[in-house]
């Protein structure tokens, strides 16, 4: 398929609504919008954002769910020449006291409720300074200062294309996403306007999407993997997304039948528990084609044959990178989908050094991926301080990952360098969790590692050393927890022990403690249960 002519998301959408108005462009739960009416809302959107002040360049936040909403107010701020920064759906109101000054928005737009998710009353709690808050979904009255996206977003005058210079342009930020890195705070990736829209084509491509296609997105739009993946594969495309505000197989399975999707962003957990859902059989997704996924061989080929995607793809990539920057071709024969996360997708170049010395390895052998093209052009806000570390001079992005490159010039992921824990797709900080742990005062050290499991790529395990006496249990740091960090950052297992490995030199021996972990991790942990 030709690629679009926009490079911002703006322009992409006016182009959809341009070409193919009449098109669906998003379904959730009973409402489907089509590309004209979300373009035109999101021109009310912009113009609302306008007489607040709204101008390019500055950030404007969301706190949401997969909705037509979402859309509404990332287009519609990016009309105006701002930048989304949206938030993760399960920050908590302590993670939510960081997120909020670091980011610098001036307009959040938050659910009042997401699961138990209280935002109205976090946000009434925290000292949100001058950020003016729009709460979507208020069933009651809500406090001073606070305004409510049903009046906020009806239609208003404007002027859809605003002045050259005012608007965004193809090198302006589009996204600035918050992900959990080495450090206990989260980083925040900036994502620039041509870049989402470029590399989400190539991405497309690799899927062979067309705009018939119907694509199912379960994972959270203010991940990479939806906002910045699954959001402009689908849209360079003309295609249709199809929006579950969380996972659930059974709702999943449904959507699929029912609205007869043809492609499907999914994880291992995720594909696990659709084959496993009481009255799961293949006809139910028959109509799937393609669709990407992460994990290992044996994941990827229950994907394929046990869920019914016979031209799944498999990926590499980080936010960092745009969400994917390898992907397998959707023609490719399974078994060498399955072996390799695909050529680097265009305008991506990849290097590798030696784990040990740091130097440039020769072609066909592992080392550390380092990637140049499309990449993140730095972070910001506290995480910034790492821009001098994580970027080398010559602008390659140190992934801090362990791969090479086949015989054919495809990505072989080999593992993890780093000590970050993904579980379920998500990337969690160990730091995180056991700055947490410290805070606690019958704590005097922990540790948290990762261990592999097969369906949800790895479980978090802690290790924790008490003061002398203290008495402290499982279950309650787990309760302690639970009050500072989202859900999946509470670690599977917890294990009491009287000290940790160390080094020669005094370091925590990780290695050491991980052999401890897989051991353990044999069995349920009860801790998070």
């Amino acid at each position: 398929m030709n690629p679009p002519f926009s490079r911002t998301y703006p322009d992409l959408l006016r182009e959809n609504a341009a070409c193919r108005g009449d098109a669906p462009a998003a379904i959730c739960g009973d409402r489907t919008v089509t590309y004209a009416e979300l373009a035109a809302r999101a021109a009310s959107v912009c113009a609302r954002l306008r007489r607040l002040g709204i101008r390019r360049g500055a950030r404007v936040g969301m706190i949401m769910s997969n909705r037509i909403e979402w859309l509404e107010i990332c287009f519609g701020a990016s009309m105006a020449g701002a930048v989304v920064v949206p938030f993760s759906t399960w920050s908590t109101r302590k993670e939510l006291e960081f997120l909020l000054p670091d980011s610098r928005v001036e307009v959040l737009f938050s659910l009042a409720r997401f699961g138990d998710r209280d935002f109205l009353s976090d946000l009434t709690e925290i000292d949100v300074g001058d950020i003016d808050v729009v709460i979507v979904g208020a069933t009651g009255g809500l406090p001073d200062g606070f305004g409510d996206f049903a009046s906020f977003s009806e239609e208003v005058a404007s002027h859809d294309l605003l002045p050259p210079g005012e608007g965004p342009t193809a090198d302006d930020d589009a996204l600035v996403l918050y992900t959990s890195g080495s450090t206990s705070a989260p980083k925040a990736v900036r994502l620039k306007q041509h870049g989402v829209v470029e590399n989400g084509f190539n991405i497309g491509e690799r899927q062979g999407l067309r705009p018939s296609d119907r694509v199912l997105l379960s994972a959270p739009l203010f991940w990479s993997y939806g906002g910045a993946n699954a959001l402009p594969a689908a849209f360079t495309h003309g295609a249709c997304l199809v929006l579950l505000e969380k996972f659930d197989p059974a709702a999943a399975l449904d959507a699929i039948e029912r609205l007869g999707c043809t492609a499907i962003y999914t994880l291992p957990a995720m594909t696990s528990a659709m084959v496993r859902q009481e009255g799961f059989n293949l006809k139910r997704t028959a109509s799937l084609r393609t669709g990407l996924t992460i994990g290992s061989p044996q994941e990827f080929m229950v994907a394929v044959e046990k869920l019914g995607v016979p031209e799944l793809c498999n990926i590499y990539g980080a936010t960092e990178t745009y969400g994917n920057c390898a992907v397998t071709w959707h023609y490719w024969p399974v078994a060498r989908r399955a072996a390799c996360q695909g050529f680097p997708l265009p305008g991506q170049e990849f290097r590798f050094r030696d784990e040990e010395t740091g130097e440039l390895v020769a072609p066909g052998q592992p080392g550390l991926l380092e990637v140049r093209g499309y990449i993140t052009p730095g972070y910001s806000g506290k995480s910034a301080e790492l821009n001098a570390k994580v970027f080398t001079d010559d602008g390659f992005y140190c992934t801090g990952d362990l791969g090479r490159l086949d015989a054919d010039g495809a990505f072989v992921f080999v593992g993890r360098s780093t000590e970050m824990i993904k579980r379920a797709g998500i990337n969690v900080s160990p730091a995180e969790i056991e700055e947490v742990l410290l805070q606690h005062d019958k704590v005097a050290r922990a540790a948290v590692i990762g261990v592999p499991d097969m369906e949800r790529g790895e479980v978090i395990v802690a290790f924790v050393v008490e003061n002398p006496g203290a008495g402290v249990s499982p279950e309650e740091l787990v309760r302690h927890l639970k009050g500072q960090l989202s859900k999946y950052k509470i670690p599977d297992r917890i294990e009491i022990c009287d000290a940790l490995p160390l080094t020669p030199t005094g370091k925590l021996h990780r290695k050491q403690l991980k052999a401890s972990a897989i051991a353990l991790a044999g069995g349920k942990a009860e801790a998070s249960s």
